[in-house]
């Protein structure tokens, strides 16, 4: 076995960076993804907001980075209290469903309320600072116990460890390292065969657009599929193990994540296939008792009705794929049940899925 990991992120992309000293952040936007590699410049609250709202970033993690910047950025212009909470109520307006956003606006706030006006852009700079740097760690600590996981199946298996993801958790999701993603990046590393089923991830493409690049950028072997082809493939035993990611869990161990996950872990059950969720705790929402409370966002009818390509010169079009009178309905999230999922992998090991199995590990957060 290779030496351990160090906890920075060893891979040459970063999906967020602050320069040093700087009052903004330099981004990948992932729309451009993966037919060019675009950085944004994000020195302005709205623009953090605007970034998180058409999703030049998105995950859950990388949402509640970009959401404490943006507020510190808001604070540069106006530290009053009427400002803070101007800005925090525009920023937590942008996506309704990941609880990291509120979490880490949350945070911010507490940070700088007691502070004089004159304190408190600095101080919400050097918080937002330590969220990303927190989420690193985090997820690194999600990557040495879900390594443990796919371990013990190499341990009983003659090839490589065959891993169905869904959608993006990787470090494009997060500030490094990326939740479910994490284990898979360690194992490699480490020279663990690994191979990595890649569900595409309708309607924005997320899983072939950015987790086959994360994974060709790394020198993973994946192989990309069509969503519907999931299910066969866990039933042929071409899957030892379904890792994602997760946007909310709720009290009880429901678990939010892109549509189509709910669908993975229906048919994981089926064939007797362990269905893990990573996630950083911050995640955790213990306000809400079940699925049924989180708010599942609706975006945009065209996100089903076009699909974004490259032409025969390379360049980038966006097409239809429908009729022009077609109607369409995106929900962007599914609630997959507690009952479905073998454990919750977190930074402090693996939860069952359930009050008292996130209680276990995370007694603070129900207290």
């Amino acid at each position: 076995m290779n030496p351990r990991t160090p906890v920075s992120d060893p891979a040459p992309y970063r999906a967020l960076r602050r320069p040093d000293g700087a009052r903004h952040v330099e981004a990948i936007d992932q729309r451009a993804l993966p037919h060019a590699v675009v950085t944004v410049r994000i020195a302005d609250a709205d623009v953090a907001g605007l970034a998180i709202r058409n999703m030049w970033i998105r995950g859950a993690p990388l949402i509640g980075a970009v959401g404490a910047y943006g507020l510190a950025m808001a604070l540069d212009r106006d530290p009053s209290d009427a400002g803070c909470a101007r800005a925090l109520a525009a920023l937590d307006a942008t996506r309704p469903t990941a609880v990291n956003l509120r979490w880490a606006l949350d945070r911010v706030r507490r940070r700088v309320e007691p502070l004089p006006a004159g304190q408190r852009a600095d101080a919400a700079w050097r918080e937002a600072d330590a969220i990303c740097a927190e989420d690193v760690a985090i997820n690194h600590a999600i990557g040495e116990h879900g390594f443990g996981l796919l371990e013990r199946i190499a341990a009983r298996s003659a090839g490589p460890v065959n891993v169905l993801t869904h959608c993006n958790a990787g470090a494009l999701a997060t500030c490094g390292w990326g939740t479910a993603t994490a284990p898979i990046f360690l194992a490699h590393a480490r020279g663990l065969p690994v191979h990595v089923w890649v569900s595409e991830t309708r309607p924005r493409l997320q899983g072939a657009n950015l987790t086959a690049w994360e994974l060709a950028e790394r020198g993973v072997p994946h192989t990309i599929i069509v969503d519907g082809a999931s299910a066969a493939l866990t039933r042929r035993r071409d899957v030892d193990i379904v890792i994602v990611g997760a946007d909310r869990v709720a009290r009880n161990g429901d678990v939010c994540n892109k549509i189509g996950t709910y669908a993975k872990a229906l048919a994981a059950k089926d064939n007797g296939v362990p269905f893990y969720v990573a996630l950083p705790s911050p995640t955790f929402d213990p306000s809400l008792p079940d699925g049924d409370a989180i708010p599942i966002e609706t975006r945009a009818p065209s996100e089903v009705l076009e699909v974004l390509g490259r032409d025969g010169y390379g360049q980038a079009i966006r097409v239809g794929i429908a009729p022009d009178n077609s109607r369409a309905h995106n929900p962007a999230f599914d609630v997959t049940p507690a009952r479905l999922v073998t454990g919750l992998l977190t930074e402090r090991g693996v939860a069952t899925a359930s009050e008292a199995g996130i209680a276990a590990l995370f007694p603070e957060r129900f207290a």
